[in-house]
Parts: C-alpha cells; sequence; structure tokens
C-alpha cells in the first residue's frame, strides 16, 4: 500500500496535533473544517492523512490500519478517537454506542441561558436531505423521532458571547446544535441552526474538550483535554 508522502508542515502539525497515543489508540485535536472519514466531497478525511502520516513517521511498508469508532461533525473541532487495531475499534466503537465514553463538549451560544444549568430533553427527528435535525413536540406522528437528552451548565462569558459547557446523555445526529438552538440560545457561526452571521474560518463555536474512558484493551483510565482554538477570543478559561 502507497500512502502520499505528507510535507514537513503536516507532519509537524499533525503531531502538534496529538493528545494521546499508544499501540491501540490515537487521539487527535481535530481542526474545525476537517473530515473525519471520507463522504460525498471527495476530500481527503482524517483517517486517510492519518494513514499518511502513521506509515511515514514509522516506516510502515505494508498498509496501515486507521478505524473510527465515533465522529464529529466538519464544522466541529476538538478530541476525536481513532483506533489503531481492529480489536481497539470494535471494543471503542461498542463503548461510544454503550455510554461508556464520557465526552464534554464546550460551546460559545449567542444568548445567555436560562437558567444557568439544567439538563434539556427532547424528541429530536432527523432530514437526510436536508442534514439537519429539528426537535419534535409531537413524537407520535414522527416515527423515526429519539429522545435527546443533554446537561448544561454556563461557565463563563465574553462580551458577546457565553461559554456553555455540556455532557451527552445520548448520542443523536446534530444533538448539541438542535437542543441549544432549540431553547433559545444557539451556538456562535452556525448558520444552519440560527446564528445570526458565520464565523469568518467557517467553523462553529462548539469543541469537544473533555473525554474520559477505561482503555478497551490495558483496561486503564485515560483523560484527555484539548485546547481551546486561538478563534475561541476573550474566553475566561474556568
Amino acid at each position: 500500500m502507497t500512502y502520499r508522502k505528507l510535507s514537513t508542515e503536516e507532519y509537524k502539525d499533525l503531531e502538534s496535533r496529538i493528545l494521546y497515543e499508544d499501540n491501540h489508540l490515537l487521539v487527535i485535536n481535530k481542526k474545525a473544517g476537517e473530515i473525519v472519514q471520507g463522504d460525498k466531497t471527495g476530500d481527503e478525511p482524517l483517517s486517510e492523512t492519518l494513514k499518511a502520516f502513521i506509515a511515514g513517521r514509522d516506516g510502515k511498508p505494508g498498509q496501515v490500519f486507521m478505524g473510527v469508532p465515533h465522529r464529529l461533525d466538519r464544522p466541529v473541532s476538538g478530541i476525536t478517537v481513532f483506533a489503531k487495531t481492529s480489536k481497539a475499534l470494535e471494543r471503542m466503537s461498542a463503548m461510544f454506542r454503550n455510554g461508556d465514553v464520557h465526552k464534554t463538549y464546550w460551546a460559545l451560544v449567542c444568548s445567555r441561558p436560562e437558567p444557568d444549568e439544567g439538563e434539556l430533553e427532547d424528541w429530536m427527528t432527523r432530514n437526510e436531505k436536508m442534514n439537519k435535525s429539528f426537535i419534535c413536540k409531537e413524537p407520535s406522528r414522527h416515527p423515526g423521532a429519539r429522545l435527546a437528552k443533554l446537561r448544561y451548565r454556563t461557565i463563563g462569558q465574553t462580551d458577546r458571547y457565553f461559554l456553555v459547557e455540556v455532557n451527552l446523555l445520548t448520542g443523536r445526529h446534530h444533538q448539541i446544535r438542535c437542543q441549544l438552538s432549540g431553547h433559545g440560545f444557539c451556538i456562535k457561526g452556525d448558520l444552519k441552526y440560527g446564528a445570526p452571521r458565520s464565523n469568518s474560518d467557517g467553523s462553529i463555536s462548539l469543541m469537544s474538550r473533555h473525554i474520559s474512558f477505561i482503555h478497551p484493551v490495558r483496561k486503564t483510565p485515560v483523560e484527555v483535554s484539548a485546547p481551546v482554538p486561538p478563534s475561541w477570543k476573550g474566553v475566561t478559561l474556568p
């Protein structure tokens, strides 16, 4: 298997964004705009870039395994887990499905949440053609509707926005984006879900900030945090 040769700048960039790595897992700080897996755009996904990175860095002559146990939306940044072995992929995928991976997200929102903290519970439905989710008030009329739950708390603010920490209790399509918007505090830059203006870099101000789980092979605790994007100017960290 031949992988494309990465530039020196690409190697340095990827190395600087690796948050955790061992023989089974690679956890990286995904940039907003990167796709995790291949899609209809034809853009190179991060999974393929990392294969080329490992092949070049480690001098691997054969095929590099880089499994995808979960995904982040393209405009979202932060912690993304990849599996370097099939055993790790199978087990991590099951852990994500079963809620054994604890994820914390940070979002800059356009309006102050009322109250400052709480739990949101909604029925959501997904429109595949629009690639968008909606809160439905009468789930019985939407056979595909699924219950969505999350906890949030306001932990800071800038001169114009509010920093909210979110813990997902379920994993639905665009869940954080849809629920926060549906309750009156849309995410900065998220035009699809009601933000008044876009971010200059095409991102939305939502990041996967922290993750913790028991290693699927070693059975030891793993905790990883991602740095706040430089574009989040004026955010005072709690």
